[in-house]
């Protein structure tokens, strides 16, 4: 239905407020509930959003409702997930297809269990866009394009850290996102594509929830099983890491010298860490692309051609000097 290009690239950013002629909103509908309702001139956007998961979901999805306004010529439909549950999500899915809104923007709890929903938004010739994760399989041609940082090469980056890190070799852990997330394996593939034949042992990898009090727990009950001896944490996220942080201090290491804690993300309270000494490197994963993403619709409800993968640019750091060198104007 929507010609699409199969070019990695970012998209430039769009103003905010102008809306392509001859766009209407949709009919029918609640009034502010979780479906897309009469509107006026506006145009309806519902967001099946994953909802509270942390600092950087919080960061992303504020600037999504910060960005399709009102006042920008929009009514987005917030959508959160209940309890992380995907079957909430797919219910949300529907009730905005049948109340037929313009578009869906679509942040999945889980990558598979998506083909039926998408289908059937195709059949009502609603266009879908992903935010940030994936579906598997991935077929594009149920969606319009997906808008995110590239996981895969985020912590490829951070894997090629890694092993410059550690040229003399060393043990290392992951702490992972929930099972059966699609960035969870992203960043493992990444991860290890950056390690190449580095010396590092993988003593363990377990799954922490994207939680600090988790990433804390699992941590310590790795020290314990490996008499400290673990050199290298790789978390997934930060909060991970900074729990993780906690949890190699109550053990008597420091951070920096007996062990070093890599995360994604690069939330405020990490780049802080990393400041501070308290973590050794932050890859940021960029949640603010809502004006990104208000460009895609836009395009594709004018008709134009959109980009089947639009990467968000991320950048690395490495070092406490380059932290605070951008600290004070960190928004998330």
């Amino acid at each position: 239905m929507f010609a699409k290009k199969r070019i990695r690239t970012a998209l430039g950013l769009a103003a905010a407020g102008m809306l392509a002629l001859g766009l209407t909103a949709c009919a029918g509908g609640s009034d502010g509930g979780d479906a897309g309702g009469d509107s006026g001139e506006l145009t309806t956007v519902g967001f099946v959003a994953v909802g509270p998961e942390g600092a950087w979901r919080e960061a992303n999805e504020a600037n999504i409702q910060d960005t399709f306004t009102k006042e920008a010529g929009y009514d987005l439909k917030y959508a959160p997930a209940t309890n992380l549950d995907q079957k909430s999500q797919i219910d949300a899915f529907t009730s905005f297809v049948d109340a037929g809104v313009d578009v869906i923007l679509l942040s999945a709890t889980e990558a598979s269990g998506w083909e039926d929903s998408l289908k059937r938004a195709q059949e009502a010739e609603i266009p879908v866009i992903l935010l940030d994760r994936g579906i598997e399989p991935d077929d594009d041609s149920l969606y319009v394009t997906r808008i995110a940082p590239d996981n895969v090469e985020v912590a490829k980056e951070v894997g090629a850290w890694a092993a410059a890190t550690f040229p003399d070799g060393g043990n290392y852990v992951v702490l992972e996102g929930p099972a059966g997330v699609g960035v969870v394996n992203e960043r493992n593939e990444g991860f290890d594509e950056g390690l190449g034949d580095a010396s590092l042992t993988k003593l363990d990898a377990q799954t922490a929830n994207w939680s600090a009090e988790e990433g804390k727990s699992v941590f310590e009950t790795m020290l314990k099983a490996n008499n400290n001896d673990i050199q290298l944490v790789f978390a997934q996220n930060d909060e991970m890491g900074l729990g993780a942080a906690q949890a190699a201090e109550e053990a008597g290491l420091v951070v920096g010298e007996d062990v070093k804690i890599a995360t994604i993300d690069g939330t405020k309270s990490a780049m802080q860490a990393l400041a501070d000494g308290e973590l050794s490197y932050v890859h940021e994963y960029n949640p603010l692309f809502g004006e990104t993403a208000l460009d895609v619709v836009e395009k594709t409800l004018a008709g134009e051609d959109v980009d089947s993968y639009i990467v968000v640019p991320s950048e690395e750091f490495d070092s406490a000097d380059a932290a605070k060198a951008v600290l004070a104007d960190r928004k998330y």
